[in-house]
């Protein structure tokens, strides 16, 4: 996870510009992880109350944002 501490790093930096790059940045990765471990939930037959629980959102949440995944 060298880019995520690397990004970490950043968005504690000094200059405005480059400490929202990187929040901007880390925002991207997160999404794109939870995207990928809700996929492998979902197939290893999870149900979206589970996924919500582990994410501490509501289960309408987790199905409105990846249910066409």
């Amino acid at each position: 996870m060298t880019e995520a501490t690397n990004l970490a790093s950043r968005a504690g930096d000094r200059d405005p510009r480059v400490g929202l790059r990187a929040v901007a940045a880390l925002r991207r990765l997160l999404e794109q992880l939870e995207a990928v471990q809700v996929r492998s939930a979902r197939v290893q037959g999870w149900s979206w109350q589970e996924i919500a629980a582990e994410l501490g959102v509501s289960r309408q949440a987790v199905h409105k944002k990846h249910g066409r995944n």
